[in-house]
């Protein structure tokens, strides 16, 4: 039995489809905003003890860096928000031909970036 496989592959050389993608973004941005689930609830907490924490968490949140962050947990909240339902939709066979699959990845990513680029003008 000749076994003409290679025995090392290269990871960076490998081109993944977009399918592919838009599902392991979908893994991390579920990953992102659990991680920032604790930080979340405490700004909450803050906005809602007293007048004066509320105005203290405005203050940090007015700093750019606060901008940014809130700006990829809004990116994480819509694109895992688009690729769900993507995926609900393929649970119930529609769009799991290839070129359905490869054009509703083309919409999770550009209505998850135009939403969060709308949104992105009203935070900042």
């Amino acid at each position: 039995m000749d076994d003409n496989r290679p025995k090392h592959l290269d990871l960076s050389k490998i081109k993944l489809p977009l399918p592919a993608f838009v599902s392991i973004l979908h893994r991390a941005s579920g990953a992102l905003l659990f991680l920032a689930l604790p930080l979340l609830l405490l700004m909450l907490q803050y906005s809602l003890r007293s007048i004066e924490t509320y105005t203290q968490l405005a203050g940090v949140l007015h700093h750019p860096l606060s901008k940014l962050f809130l700006l990829g947990l809004l990116w994480a909240f819509l694109h895992h928000f688009c690729a769900g339902i993507r995926f609900l939709l393929i649970d119930i066979d529609y769009g799991v031909r290839l070129a359905q699959a490869r054009a509703s990845s083309k919409w999770v990513i550009s209505v998850s970036l135009a939403l969060t680029v709308l949104g992105g003008v009203r935070l900042w």
